[in-house]
């Protein structure tokens, strides 16, 4: 999966439009769409202004394990809010 691949799958599992992210990320919507596209290329300091964005880290970003099935594969897979969420629903057991 390559960098354009990857913010797209966490920009859809936040729950973003692109122009919502990239207006959050400070980034223009043009670019990127093509960054998505695989048109563009993104600095560092740009990926990292989409990182924040999304309530992510860069290492969280590059931490892809495809092959993960599991419990603990699948709560890393999760978002900030998803994550804040299962807390609120396990403690109200």
């Amino acid at each position: 999966m390559d960098v354009g691949e990857r913010i797209k799958l966490l920009r859809e599992k936040a729950g973003f439009s692109q122009n919502e992210l990239a207006g959050r990320a400070d980034v223009s919507q043009t670019h990127l769409r093509r960054v998505e596209l695989g048109q563009a290329g993104i600095t560092v300091d740009h990926l990292q202004m989409v990182c924040d964005a999304l309530g992510i880290t860069l290492k969280e970003f590059f931490d892809i394990d495809e092959g993960q099935d599991d419990f603990f594969g699948a709560l890393a897979n999760l978002t900030p809010k998803q994550k804040q969420l299962l807390m609120a629903f396990l403690k109200s057991l």
